[in-house]
């Protein structure tokens, strides 16, 4: 089967629609079914315990403090601190347990027979497994006298601190404050708990799993567990199809002209792009020194290695998990997207010949500004938490949410800087965009970018006094469609720029391929977004849609590079290829995208594994992974192919760069698999056989082999530093080597764009 490329676009388009429509009806039902902010509850007696307003103030007080990354919520955050909404319906359910055993036998529950234990759980049930029918949220008196304990409870965890928690004193700044995170988790526990109008489940299909709730995992979750496994062998069977229909140019060694880096000449926007790489690397390793921090805090919830004897005070107060977690995040983010925008500028060149006035300016501008950003996002984080922006602290500070932790403002600059990105690639893209179709590889690459900042915009769709489901709607459209959708499909492209200037690809070939891939990934990754919303608030409905194109999402991991492999396989067999560092990058990122987004990504995104994993280290093993497999390696590569070209082939030496390599691939074996993946497990048997909130519990994370399997992870998270230290500073060594640039750069200085611009 023959596809045109043009008949390949067509489908891309339709897919795009459908999508829009599928997410557009998702996200008009997120506002008519999230889960209800009442306008009262109240007690027994009629009296008012909190007001919708209290459960407002409550999320306020949830995001400006950062809980989000320190514990986590409907099972989305950190998971070094509790689950506020599984850890609020077991202690509702404990306290309720001690009202009824000290009402109707005047002992402790602990105390009671085994037939009036299941007597006073069987009370318990029957206070939680109400409908709701709208107006006020009505208390029993047992509820009631739950609320106001687990009141008690967060004003000391949370207001006093806990050290044994891993919780700063002063981490709320007021009790009062304290309380109203309390009212609003005790909601989130109520929702979790309570029917829909009409539902046999309650509004997070009855997550999370808590027996003494009555909450457990319901039929669709076990029904379309076996259908995605059933798609799972059904969609591989399509995907070789599919690529071994659709007729590509096979790969032929005479057919390709491998251009040496001497022969490939460097303009002055090159030189500008690279300034990108040592900003990118100095927040890598920044983020890798903070990741190895969040580490030990699992093992010393308040301390490092003894330093808080020497100098009097706990690592906590100075810098809170919550704190480091954030900039680790956003760190990470930071510094892959950097080294995409630099690679991004550095390409046009190399395939065009071609440089426009001023774009190496323009360029310092646009790293200028991602460095404001940066520093004032990161900054205004640490003082919008601390109270200094007042009202504002989610405009100019801390909005608080993961992913999307600086406040508006530097949101809509990073925006800003996508949009700069964009018009300094047109115009050095020019010349291609003028000679190819609107399908063609250079147009990907601007489609590309611009669904990158399309879906960013999803992040304006909230404040901090939205309700929470559907704040949870639309972060994950930004969250998981950049990772899943957007990102993705920017990355095959520039991985496709790259291939053809290394000519492993001819441009017809990597068009097709690209296109190919993207159809893929708009295909699935787009609408796979809804597996976030089956235990957040959001209608049953996401359960059959969410597992259908989470299996789908496997479908498109390994096209492109698969492709480029035949043609490397070609390129070897003459000898001679120069290019083969950049290249062990971009198959190590294969390998990790397969292992991460693929194997680990499908297991946790069974419908019944989620309802009891949602939340635990399986996940983390799954996001590192896929994170740093996926898109940090060919970020990585990227750098490597840069700087050989950017360096004259004699004084060229990648024996740190191939050092760094290799202690980032296997301290990252190491770290997923020796200490993160036993955890995640032991954490499903917890949740197996206990509840959730045991899962997530400090007990659980001081045990003997849950602490043994913590320190194991020292090699793997050292080898990982060791390797960006190693890379840092060759990237500081070979500054000192780079080629001088060309004052007056043409077309026929450079040997990639003679061949791209003829290839009709």
């Amino acid at each position: 089967m023959e596809l045109k490329r043009k008949t390949i676009a067509k489908v891309i388009a339709a897919a795009f629609v459908f999508n829009l429509v599928v997410m557009g009806a998702g996200a008009w039902i997120a506002y008519q079914e999230a889960p209800p902010i009442p306008e009262r509850v109240v007690g027994p007696d009629g009296e008012t315990v909190l007001t919708g307003e209290d459960i407002r103030e409550g999320k306020k007080t949830f995001q400006k403090n950062g809980l989000m990354n320190h514990g986590s919520i409907l099972g989305n955050g950190a998971y070094y601190g509790a689950d506020y909404t599984a850890d609020a319906l077991e202690l509702k359910t404990q306290h309720m347990r001690t009202y009824y055993a000290e009402e109707r036998y005047g002992t402790e529950y602990e105390s009671l027979p085994t037939a009036e234990q299941a007597a006073v759980d069987d009370d318990v049930k029957q206070d939680l497994s109400g409908e709701y029918e709208g107006g006020n949220i009505e208390y029993s008196a047992a509820e009631l006298y739950a609320h106001q304990q687990v009141r008690q409870e967060y004003v000391e965890r949370y207001h006093e601190g806990s050290h044994e928690r891993g919780v700063p004193e002063g981490m709320i700044d007021s009790e009062a404050d304290a309380r109203q995170f309390a009212d609003f988790a005790m909601w989130t526990a109520w929702f979790s708990h309570t029917d829909r109008p009409g539902g046999e489940h309650s509004y997070t299909n009855d997550w999370p799993y808590e027996p003494a709730a009555g909450n457990d995992a319901t039929g669709a979750a076990m029904t379309w567990s076996v259908v995605a496994m059933v798609l799972l062998v059904a969609a591989a069977g399509g995907g070789i199809w599919l690529y071994s229909a659709v007729s590509l140019p096979e790969p032929s060694a005479d057919a390709l002209s491998v251009p040496e880096p001497g022969d490939v000449s460097i303009f002055p926007s090159q030189r500008a792009a690279l300034r990108f790489i040592p900003v990118a690397a100095g927040l890598f390793l920044a983020q890798v020194l903070l990741g190895g921090l969040l580490a030990h805090f699992y093992i010393e919830r308040a301390g490092f290695f003894g330093i808080e004897e020497i100098f009097g005070v706990h690592i906590l107060q100075l810098l809170p998990f919550a704190m480091a977690k954030t900039w680790h995040i956003d760190l990470g983010v930071l510094w892959i997207a950097a080294t995409w925008l630099g690679a991004g500028l550095f390409l046009p060149p190399l395939l065009t010949g071609h440089e426009p006035k001023r774009q190496s300016t323009y360029i310092n501008v646009l790293l200028g500004a991602i460095v404001v950003v940066t520093v004032g996002g990161l900054g205004g984080i640490w003082l919008g938490s601390h109270g200094y922006f007042g009202d504002l602290w989610w405009l100019v500070g801390n909005e608080g949410l993961e992913y999307l932790e600086v406040g508006k403002l530097w949101q809509v600059g990073l925006l800003a800087g996508f949009g700069l990105w964009a018009v300094l690639s047109v115009r050095g893209l020019k010349p291609l965009l003028d000679r190819e179709p609107v399908f063609g590889l250079a147009h990907m690459i601007l489609y590309a970018g611009g669904s990158i900042a399309l879906l960013f915009t999803a992040g304006f769709f909230f404040t901090p006094e939205t309700n929470i489901a559907v704040t949870e709607f639309w972060r994950w459209w930004v969250v998981h469609m950049w990772v899943e959708g957007a990102f993705e499909f920017f990355i095959v492209a520039i991985v496709g720029l790259t291939l053809v200037s290394m000519n492993l690809l001819s441009r017809r070939s990597a068009e097709k391929a690209v296109m190919l891939q993207a159809l893929l990934v708009m295909s699935t990754g787009v609408i796979g977004v809804s597996h976030h919303y089956w235990w957040v608030g959001m209608p049953d409905m996401w359960v059959p849609i969410g597992s259908v194109f989470s299996t789908l999402e496997l479908l498109p991991l390994v096209f492109i590079l698969y492709e480029a492999l035949g043609q490397y396989q070609a390129m070897s067999e003459t000898g001679g290829f120069p290019y083969k560092l950049p290249f062990m990058f971009i198959i190590a990122s294969g390998v990790w995208n397969f292992v991460g987004a693929g194997v680990l990504g499908f297991f946790i995104n069974l419908p019944l594994i989620n309802y009891y994993e949602h939340g635990t280290y399986l996940t983390v093993g799954h996001a590192h992974a896929a994170m740093f497999g996926a898109f940090g390696f060919l970020a990585l590569g990227m750098v490597t192919y840069m700087l050989q070209l950017a360096i004259e082939p004699g004084r060229w030496d990648g024996s740190w760069l191939r050092a760094a390599f290799w202690c980032w691939n296997v301290g990252l074996a190491l770290m997923v698999f020796v200490s993160v993946l036993p955890v995640g497990f032991l954490q499903l048997e917890a949740a197996f056989t206990g509840s959730y909130a045991a899962a997530r519990s400090v007990a659980f994370y001081n045990q003997p082999l849950v602490q043994t399997l913590f320190w194991a992870r020292l090699p793997g998270d050292t080898l990982i530093i060791l390797g960006t230290a190693i890379y840092a500073a060759d990237l500081v060594r070979k500054r000192f080597v780079l080629r001088a640039s060309e004052d007056d750069p043409a077309v026929e200085d450079m040997a990639v764009a003679e061949g791209v611009l003829s290839d009709d």
